[in-house]
């Protein structure tokens, strides 16, 4: 079996090819060039020109610390070789770190010999089997590489049946890659090194108030507050509802099941939301913007249905007014020194939820959405953005956390009312400079290590 690095491999993790006694290949291509979309701004052209220089630096920097914590031998691409006589686990081999653990399914599948000779080399662990008694010849028991000889096929492999790995370096998730010869032949076979983790789980309880927390964000608008208020209590009169304020001059709001947090003044949209889903206990929880109005069609129980037939969904959205907004992105990770290129397009899809056709797999969502607490607790929003966010969010979950639209549960949009002194206040706010939207490219750059993002 030969194998080579795939894209992000840290060769520092890695044995050498001359380590692990293995003939000279090729390496696979590194990721080249991406290329931007049509459209596409250039985050570069949005940077101070002066720290240029200095940004990019300490974005490389950055990145092989994000390799370091995210990659390890177990991204290595492995090939079989043809007509190998060597049996061994190809999946699935998992040990604990620091623990001895048996080597599944080793054997040596060969012909008549007067003597048969194989070896396994491993580099962050040490290799151990029986002593038998007689018949066998065993060198390196304990050590990283181990060699064991008999003229009994039999004997060897019962030997094999009982090497067993025990890693000498203790880390909650990486890999190691074992080598093992007979002969000419020989293959190599991941060794996952994992620090099982308990489980987190949620009582659900009985009714839909055990399973849902509603989160909202609000900033300057009491009156459409009270609304979603009052609209979510006609159909939902015991759900918990959870309220972020950033305010100038916060209002006390009352009432059973309701939990109001006050915030320094215009924190911002990414803040509040982190802040309410902070506070979420339940397993799902409901976001709605502050201007949203509950109806017959708001049936949060439709939406948790689909979640918990579908376990590995992680965010779920609906309509508003009749408006199923949904994008998908595309991205390339590009050349380290460059950045990768990120595509969002507007009414994207990849295709139907199985067994829901009303709903289908997207990488965002409308801003009404049912979400499973602990995964978007694990993502974060970025409170580094104020104003301008939505889709970021998705962007910083993309590859963590498979989110899905659906058409069959809506929510109302709440009409637009006269300009008073708040609606003017929060206009101001809700329409930011344009010095916003560049800090937003300038943490796209870095934060995502992106070249170019196109909005479509």
């Amino acid at each position: 079996m030969m194998f080579y690095y795939c894209r992000g491999e840290l060769t520092k993790e890695v044995p050498t090819m001359q380590k692990l006694g293995l003939p000279p290949h090729s390496h696979s291509p590194s990721p080249g060039l991406c290329t931007c979309a049509d459209g596409s701004v250039l985050l570069k052209d949005h940077l101070p020109m002066d720290q240029y220089e200095e940004l990019v630096q300490r974005r490389a920097k950055e990145l092989q610390q994000h390799k370091a914590r995210t990659t390890s031998v177990l991204s290595r691409l492995l090939f079989a070789s043809p007509n190998s006589p060597l049996q061994y686990p190809i999946q699935s081999f998992t040990v604990r770190p620091l623990t001895s653990t048996l080597i599944p399914g080793l054997a040596l599948h060969a012909g008549q010999r007067s003597s048969y000779k194989v070896s396994l080399n491993v580099s962050k662990g040490f290799l151990t089997t029986e002593i038998p008694a007689e018949g066998v010849t065993i060198q390196g028991n304990g050590e990283r590489r181990l060699i064991m000889e008999s003229s009994s096929l039999v004997i060897l492999n019962n030997l094999l049946a009982k090497v067993s790995y025990t890693s000498t370096v203790y880390h909650i998730h990486t890999g190691d890659l074992a080598s093992f010869q007979f002969e000419n032949h020989e293959a190599v076979f991941p060794i996952t090194i994992n620090q099982p983790h308990l489980p987190v789980l949620y009582d659900m309880g009985t009714d839909i108030s055990s399973h849902v927390t509603i989160t909202t964000k609000t900033f300057l608008r009491y009156t459409q507050l009270k609304v979603l208020l009052s609209s979510i209590r006609r159909f939902y009169s015991n759900i918990e509802v959870i309220i972020a304020d950033d305010s100038f001059e916060p209002q006390k709001i009352t009432g059973n099941h309701i939990q109001h947090y006050i915030m320094p003044p215009a924190k911002g949209w990414f803040a509040g939301r982190n802040l309410a889903v902070s506070q979420v206990t339940t397993k799902y929880f409901l976001w709605v913007d502050d201007d949203f109005e509950f109806t017959a069609k708001t049936k949060i129980e439709k939406l948790v249905e689909v979640m918990e037939a579908v376990p590995e969904l992680d965010v779920l959205g609906g309509t508003v007014q009749g408006n199923q907004f949904y994008f998908s992105l595309h991205y390339e990770e590009g050349a380290e020194t460059d950045g990768g290129c990120l595509d969002r397009k507007s009414n994207g899809k990849f295709h139907s939820l199985p067994g829901y056709p009303q709903c289908s797999l997207v990488s965002g969502v409308v801003n009404f959405f049912l979400a499973r607490t602990d995964a978007v607790q694990r993502v974060g929003f970025d409170p580094k953005l104020q104003r301008v966010a939505h889709s970021e969010f998705f962007m910083d979950g993309l590859g963590s956390l498979l989110v899905a639209s659906c058409d069959h549960v809506s929510i109302d949009h709440q009409p637009k009312t006269a300009h008073g002194k708040d609606e003017a206040r929060y206009a101001h706010f809700r329409h930011p400079p344009k010095s916003d939207e560049e800090f937003k490219l300038q943490l796209h750059f870095f934060k995502n290590h992106l070249k170019c993002v196109r909005y479509g």
